[in-house]
């Protein structure tokens, strides 16, 4: 990520945000790294702004979802030690409603595509070949849904873990995006129907 910024600065490109889901955020060209210092002052140095117009960071935050709609992420994960069952979960969702059959749908949430890069399919491309580079030695499936939300889970290649995540920019009023990632959560993991910890 600082690399990347680097690179795109020296090209004379104005880098003004990065981030990384599992570790944190760069919001400063004068660190080429995540740091929650630099985090910390840019949110103080909001809030001060925000003062000026008497409205707090919880106000200008509803204000912005008004403008450009609520988005949601819920990222996290499952410890499994069992590679059995690990594999079990994944072939179910493999063949969802027969071989070869993902998930056509997320309770109410159609789902409009699925890509797997453990096997090479992607629903999206003209030859439902994946286009992204695939490995069999690890699990990785990804649902979009009709939408725009993108749910995916995935192994981990450290440690004993399942990992999920899920996002989805709603439009401007629409307040059932949050069932959407319980719903994902319920379809992609199923901790119960495999005694995944938590």
């Amino acid at each position: 990520m600082g690399n990347r910024a680097k690179q795109l600065m020296d090209q004379g490109k104005a880098v003004l945000f990065a981030f990384e889901e599992a570790i944190g955020y760069m919001c400063c060209p004068a660190v080429l790294d995540k740091d929650g210092v630099s985090a910390a002052v840019i949110t103080a140095e909001m809030a001060s702004f925000l003062a000026t117009r008497n409205l707090s960071l919880s106000q200008q935050l509803k204000a912005v979802y008004d403008e450009y709609g609520f988005h949601i992420t819920k990222a996290s994960y499952f410890i499994c030690h069992d590679p059995k069952v690990i594999q079990q979960l994944f072939d179910n969702l493999r063949n969802y409603d027969g071989k070869d059959t993902y998930p056509k749908s997320c309770g109410r949430f159609k789902v409009s595509g699925v890509r797997d890069l453990t096997t090479g399919y992607d629903s999206s491309q003209p030859d439902q070949k994946a286009i992204l580079p695939t490995s069999k030695s690890s699990q990785m499936i990804t649902f979009t849904f009709a939408n725009g939300g993108v749910a995916t889970m995935r192994t981990s290649g450290t440690e004993p873990k399942i990992k999920y995540y899920s996002e989805l920019c709603a439009p401007p009023g629409n307040r059932y995006c949050h069932l959407q990632g319980k719903c994902c959560l319920e379809m992609l993991s199923m901790p119960n129907s495999y005694s995944l910890e938590v």
